[in-house]
């Protein structure tokens, strides 16, 4: 049995989005890294409480797409109803123009993890530039989200481990301030299911391994996102974050979805090979939802979108759960038997 405490926040019934509040960029200092960290802070201009997710950027060919100003579908949307969205610009993001030399390069798989904890060790900074949030966050409760490239930045906060390929150390880089997590095409395991191409030109992707991966996590994928230059298995590759990580999770896979997802990344972007705004808008309120359920335990939101996905003649898409297994289950009981009451 999941012990849980019922939320004080009543679920959002997805009536009128709340009015939005953007700011970017948002300067955080970065000693030793090649510029300083450049966020986009986006909140309701009301509430207090609010929790927040971290959103990293995946790598598309469109130049500013992969930046603070990409994923303005879901930035907008989940800061509408609730929530603090931040989002980077990674050093991968093709607006900073880096010299191609520069340690890490072309995709910065570690800095772009270290971006994120340097977020969270910033955040008095961000309130201090946006003095409307002041006091409104609630730090107790962070999640992460990434698209293709920035669900592997989100996998590894969440706990997925790599071989560092050029010492040979495991990589744990996994970050406890981060309750749940949101993975969408994300990058599947390394291996022989990579390309040839990739294991030999972006070999952290190798050892990716997610058999430490506990964090509450939703992974989304389309059954049509066969992303030939990354695996040979196909769209199944994307399942891998779910099939082979322990603990509780969920998988929604989106009927007819290839890499885009309908168009999360951008509005009207020239990339979305599968332009769907209702594949999108179901994106955004199952992701809304199961991060709702997941911050607050006892919120209805998550089981009601999951009706709503599947209530129809022609569904968008299945979702499909399990379980954290005995061993985890024991661990949270005792974790809630050493809680302080109210």
């Amino acid at each position: 049995m999941r012990i849980v405490k019922q939320s004080t926040h009543p679920a959002d019934a997805f009536g009128s989005p709340a009015p939005v509040l953007s700011v970017s960029p948002v300067v955080l200092p970065a000693p030793g890294r090649a510029v300083d960290l450049e966020v986009r802070v986006s909140a309701p201009v009301t509430g207090g409480d609010l929790p927040v997710i971290l959103l990293s950027h995946g790598q598309g060919y469109s130049h500013h797409l992969s930046s603070l100003n990409g994923y303005a579908p879901l930035a907008n949307f989940w800061a509408a109803h609730g929530f603090v969205v931040i989002q980077p610009t990674h050093l991968s993001s093709r607006t900073l123009s880096l010299d191609p030399a520069t340690p890490g390069a072309p995709l910065y798989w570690r800095s772009r993890a270290e971006d994120m904890k340097r977020i969270l060790d910033g955040l008095d900074v961000i309130e201090a530039a946006v003095p409307q949030l002041l006091g409104r966050l609630d730090r107790s409760k962070v999640a992460v989200a990434g698209h293709s490239m920035g669900g592997h930045t989100a996998s590894l906060l969440l706990g997925a481990r790599l071989t560092d390929p050029h010492d040979g150390t495991e990589v744990n880089l996994a970050e406890p301030r981060i309750k749940a997590g949101v993975l969408l095409a994300a990058p599947g395991r390394g291996g022989d299911a990579l390309t040839e191409s990739v294991a030999e030109n972006l070999s952290f992707f190798l050892t990716t391994d997610f058999s430490a991966m506990t964090t509450p996590t939703l992974v989304v994928a389309g059954d049509k996102d066969a992303s030939a230059h990354l695996t040979v298995r196909g769209p199944e590759w994307h399942t891998d974050p779910y099939v082979l990580s322990p603990g509780r999770k969920s998988l929604l896979t989106l009927f007819d979805a290839e890499h885009g997802l309908g168009g999360v990344s951008g509005y009207d972007v020239a990339e979305t090979t599968d332009e769907h705004p209702e594949r999108v808008s179901a994106v955004q309120r199952l992701t809304w939802a199961y991060l709702r359920a997941e911050l607050y335990p006892g919120d209805v939101a998550w089981r009601a979108a999951c009706e709503a996905l599947t209530a129809g003649p022609d569904p968008l898409g299945r979702v499909e759960s399990k379980e954290a297994d005995v061993a985890d289950m024991a661990d949270e009981a005792d974790e809630a038997d050493e809680a302080p009451s109210p």
